[in-house]
């Protein structure tokens, strides 16, 4: 079951969703609509699946950036959000994918007890000029049904996660020797 926008501002009152900051205008009809943060990391050259993701980061200014197709960007969420009794899905929404911007299409699920700063995957069709703070997609909250389990007391590889991160897989590759 998904949240509605009313039950959304109602449980981030309660306590039991965390939105920080959070901004009563940016509810919408099922969702919250999130913001860039103002840092990326832009992985260039070959992605090796066993070996950690070489990268820089890049501050992005109130002006903008502008993002550039054969990149990998790894953005933050402005917002950080949580909660132990709903699960969370982020995504892109059509206002960024009319610029031709593919943003977190590959893991949109929070789950139970995960409060964090997203870290986002974005890609582009075309260059782009992006910006700190600009409107960048919608998160839903969704009930869960069952036992919860929270996932900060899980040994999860990004359950200690505070900013952006790069795929730890390479840990789980040939026990993370390369």
């Amino acid at each position: 079951m998904i949240l509605t926008g009313p039950a959304i501002a109602a449980a981030v009152h309660t306590g039991e969703i965390t939105i920080d900051p959070y901004d009563p205008a940016r509810i919408s009809p099922n969702a919250y609509d999130w913001r860039l943060g103002d840092t990326l990391r832009l992985c260039g050259g070959d992605l090796d699946a066993a070996a950690p993701t070489v990268f820089t980061e890049q501050h992005i200014p109130t002006r903008g950036l502008i993002l550039v197709p054969g990149l990998l960007y790894l953005g933050i969420t402005h917002e950080r959000t949580g909660s132990e009794t709903f699960a969370q899905i982020l995504n892109g929404d059509r206002t960024t994918g009319s610029l031709g911007i593919w943003v977190h299409v590959s893991a949109p699920l929070g789950h139970q007890g995960h409060a964090i700063r997203w870290t986002l995957e974005i890609c582009v069709a075309k260059p782009v000029r992006v910006y700190p703070g600009m409107t960048f997609g919608k998160l839903a909250f969704i009930a869960a049904h069952g036992h919860p389990d929270s996932y900060q007391r899980q040994a999860a590889k990004y359950a200690a996660t505070d900013g952006i991160d790069i795929s730890r897989l390479y840990k789980e590759i040939n026990g993370g020797s390369r």
